[in-house]
């Protein structure tokens, strides 16, 4: 009986005979608010618990040997597709344009509605064909200055696209070599002469632009692509515009423990505009540069013990701020009924 006793005596929680116990109607508007606290603080932990964050590291590249996805959609509306090229060249001087491209080209009206589609990697080869055979044709006739049907048919077809207000979508993606290098888009890939016949001068030569998606690899959670939105409208000039372009080889994993390879940037701009005494051609200009530090970004989740110890500190916590809640309405309301039982004796 002594061991019992004893026992008994380390019990917190005494239990109150039944008669003892007096239940109020204040009481029970404390304890159905105190329940409904302590259920929306138990699903607010819950949520927390099953929530996951990030943690960011940083170590050094080292990746070698791998291609550098780049994904482009982009509209020119002042500028048709004929007149269009894309093109990709490495800090080696390497053009990229005859890689495994997958680029397409689609035309807008004037209200920005598609109108028809085109693949760029056959353009591109055709161009560059074009070029060699002009090429050609001014060494043996220089006079006609690489003119001929099909480029007359060019200049016309152009000409009366842009009075139509004619522009063009460019999207796809560029696989280039993992270095540092630019892409830029333009009328290069138009003969000098023909060029010259359709828009009179480069400084009729309106590179205005919108960057609906630029990226170089898939997207994960919480990625933000600084030129995703961009628009650059230009009105009675032209120019050059320089995308300063510097990438942070990312890997993203999952708390499926998956692991997604990406890169995110960071950006600078500057807008050249033309002059008279100038003689390159506008273009848009992305010039890339690849940072040597890799950053890990890991999905993890919080332990259970952090879960059951929070838990317990907001239940229990809310269950006492209730309690003692409870024993002042009750002591406050009894202070305020003794004087009318005193009042109701005399």
């Amino acid at each position: 009986m002594g061991l019992k006793q004893t026992i008994k005596s380390l019990d917190a929680f005494p239990r109150a005979e039944e008669h003892l116990l007096q239940k109020t109607q204040t009481g029970a508007l404390v304890s159905v608010i105190g329940l409904v606290i302590m259920a929306t603080l138990f699903f607010h932990e819950l949520r927390y618990y099953l929530a996951t964050y990030t943690v960011h590291q940083m170590s050094v590249d080292l990746k070698r040997g791998e291609t550098l996805p780049i994904h482009i959609n982009m509209t020119f509306p002042s500028l048709p597709c004929d007149v269009l090229s894309v093109d990709a060249i490495d800090m080696s001087g390497k053009h990229e344009v005859d890689l495994d491209t997958n680029i397409w080209k689609l035309r807008l009206n004037s209200n920005g509605h598609i109108i028809g589609t085109e693949y760029l990697s056959d353009l591109v080869e055709k161009e560059h064909a074009d070029h060699k055979h002009d090429h050609d044709k001014e060494k043996d006739h220089p006079h006609i200055h690489g003119f001929d049907q099909a480029a007359e048919a060019l200049v016309k077809k152009v000409k009366q696209a842009i009075a139509e207000g004619e522009g063009c979508r460019v999207y796809g993606v560029l696989d280039v070599q993992r270095v540092a290098g630019n892409f830029h888009i333009s009328v290069h890939g138009l003969n000098i002469f023909v060029a010259q016949l359709i828009f009179d001068g480069s400084k009729h030569v309106n590179v205005s632009h919108m960057i609906h998606d630029l990226s170089f690899g898939p997207k994960y959670p919480g990625i933000h692509n600084p030129l995703d939105g961009t628009v650059r409208i230009l009105h009675d000039t032209s120019g050059t515009f320089k995308y300063y372009i510097k990438i942070v080889p990312t890997e993203y994993r999952y708390i499926s423990k998956d692991v997604l390879p990406t890169n995110q940037f960071s950006v600078t701009e500057y807008f050249s505009p033309m002059t008279n005494s100038e003689r390159a051609w506008p273009a848009v200009y992305f010039l890339y540069d690849l940072s040597p530090i890799t950053v890990t970004i890991k999905e993890e989740r919080r332990s259970f013990l952090h879960f059951i110890t929070r838990l317990c500190a907001v239940l229990g916590g809310t269950f006492a701020v209730t309690g003692m809640l409870d024993r002042w309405m009750f002591r406050f309301l009894e202070a305020l009924t003794k004087p009318k039982r005193r009042s109701g004796l005399h």
